[in-house]
């Protein structure tokens, strides 16, 4: 063993939170300020959008900020009581309001004292739990009318109903994982019962049965079965699903011997059954989004600027009475060092939101100087931006830009956007022209929506078409973007 001198890099807890807080979404950010405002005592919120400079006392702050019905009962003595009186009407309207009762008894009232709470507030604002599918269906289950043992049957089969509403396990699965016992017969005359239930089409085992169940309910309903031919449609199920998901008009006409417009009205009125039945009750709500800044367009100056949204740093501040208690030397020691702790941990996050609010304005900054023809035009004009370029140009490293960047969005003109889409890399065309592959997607979509549709292009005359507007990219490549986009091949989008 033997002292040596050397170098390293070493991040303090404090460091490790800056980053932290740096990478956070602006909603997660809300709830880590929500937790620090309940462990730090000298941490305080404002509700007003000016942050206090120096709160001296809160007791007393809380005194003057008190309304005039607030304020306790003093009668004039040199007066005509007409003020007092009217208090009194008013505090006797309140006490009516509050529901109590005439025989002495009250009931239970809210303490109110002044001061929302924020938890409470939270609580009321939540929406509630949407019902489930397995709940929607156990209500009507309730009311069919079966025997005992069809009814357990029945509970034991809408438990292993799916999201999509579909039944895709085994009655003896069902049987084996089953508390009660069960039978076949009995789950097989659930499983007919359970297929009768809301959503139509719900309980198939299938994409043919489901869709034939739905066909069903149409026909077993005067009011929706107008206009429809069920034999055709029927038949188009059963025998060539197949063969419609490969578009294969021509074959299904020659074998059903029917007309091409009478195939192509009955397949318009089949896109309307529902492939998954079950996404129609509960499922999970989308998560929200809240833009980090909203990006707007300056005409005067012929620039874009750039508004932070909903930014809790300049409500946050230290209580004045803490940093008073702290300055006052008659404080017990533990006191004022518990007190110090808790002020330097609270000026420390307020420090780490401010640099976290300056880290992102400089990158999008910086993101909207790079993409002005993308907000001027649109996506096909969005060029490549590596992350190691813009943290050059800021003068920081290329993994705070990664952070800043992260489960961030912005609110432009052109839509909401991830502020994570304007990073990325690209090719060159042939003018030199610098184009990024979001804007080649772009392109290529446009190509074939411009399409003939009785004569669609394959992926070499996309090839093709985008040689024609300078960019040279491999059939294979533009198989992937094709399937990245969610478009179909040539055979399947051809129109008869």
């Amino acid at each position: 063993m033997r002292p040596e001198l050397r170098q390293g890099q070493i991040l303090t807890p404090r460091m490790i939170q800056s980053m932290e807080i740096l990478q956070l979404p602006l909603q997660k950010l809300e709830e880590r300020i929500e937790q620090e405002l309940q462990n730090n005592p000298v941490l305080e919120l404002s509700e007003g959008e000016d942050e206090p400079e120096f709160i001296a006392d809160a007791a007393e702050s809380k005194v003057a900020e008190r309304s005039e019905d607030e304020k306790s009962l003093v009668v004039k003595e040199n007066g005509d009581g007409a003020d007092d009186f009217d208090r009194l009407t008013k505090l006797s309207e309140y006490l009516e309001n509050e529901e109590f009762s005439t025989n002495g008894n009250f009931r239970q009232t809210s303490s109110y004292d002044g001061e929302r709470d924020k938890k409470l507030d939270a609580m009321n604002n939540t929406a509630a739990r949407g019902m489930t599918l397995q709940e929607h269906l156990l209500g009507q289950w309730a009311f069919v009318e079966c025997a005992k043992p069809v009814r357990k049957a029945g509970e034991a089969i809408i438990n292993f109903i799916d999201a999509e509403g579909y039944f895709r396990a085994d009655l003896e699965q069902v049987i084996k994982d089953s508390k009660t016992p069960l039978t076949i017969p009995d789950l097989q005359e659930a499983l007919r019962l359970v297929q009768t239930l809301e959503p139509s089409g719900i309980g198939a085992r299938n994409l043919r049965e489901c869709l034939l169940l739905q066909l069903a309910a149409l026909e077993n309903d005067p009011d929706s079965s107008d206009g429809h031919d069920f034999d055709l449609e029927r038949s188009l199920i059963t025998e060539h699903l197949k063969d419609l998901e490969m578009n294969r008009y021509p074959q299904i006409s020659k074998k059903l011997g029917r007309p091409m417009e009478e195939l192509k009205a009955a397949v318009h009125r089949l896109s309307r059954l529902r492939p998954y039945p079950g996404k129609e009750i509960g499922g999970e709500d989308s998560p929200s989004i809240t833009p980090d800044a909203i990006i707007w367009y300056d005409e005067e100056n012929d620039r874009y600027e750039i508004e932070m949204a909903n930014d809790p740093a300049p409500n946050l501040f230290i209580s004045g009475m803490y940093r008073k208690m702290l300055k006052n030397r008659g404080c017990d020691k533990k006191t004022r060092e518990f007190l110090a702790n808790n002020v330097r941990n609270a000026r420390w996050l307020i420090e780490s939101i401010e640099q976290r609010k300056s880290t992102i304005t400089r990158v999008i900054r910086a993101v909207v100087d790079a993409q002005r023809e993308f907000f001027d035009k649109g996506p096909e004009f969005l060029r490549p931006l590596p992350m190691i370029l813009v943290a050059d140009q800021l003068g920081i490293h290329v993994a705070t830009v990664s952070r800043a960047v992260s489960e961030k969005w912005i609110q432009t003109p052109r839509g909401v956007f991830p502020l994570r889409r304007f990073f990325s890399g690209g090719t060159q065309s042939a003018e030199g022209e610098e184009m990024s592959w979001d804007a080649v997607k772009e392109k290529l979509k446009a190509i074939i929506e411009n399409e003939d549709k009785q004569n669609p292009l394959n992926d070499d005359d996309i090839v093709a078409k985008l040689k024609e507007q300078g960019i040279e990219l491999a059939r294979r490549t533009v198989a992937k973007y094709r399937k990245i986009l969610n478009i179909a091949t040539a055979r399947q989008r051809r129109e008869f």
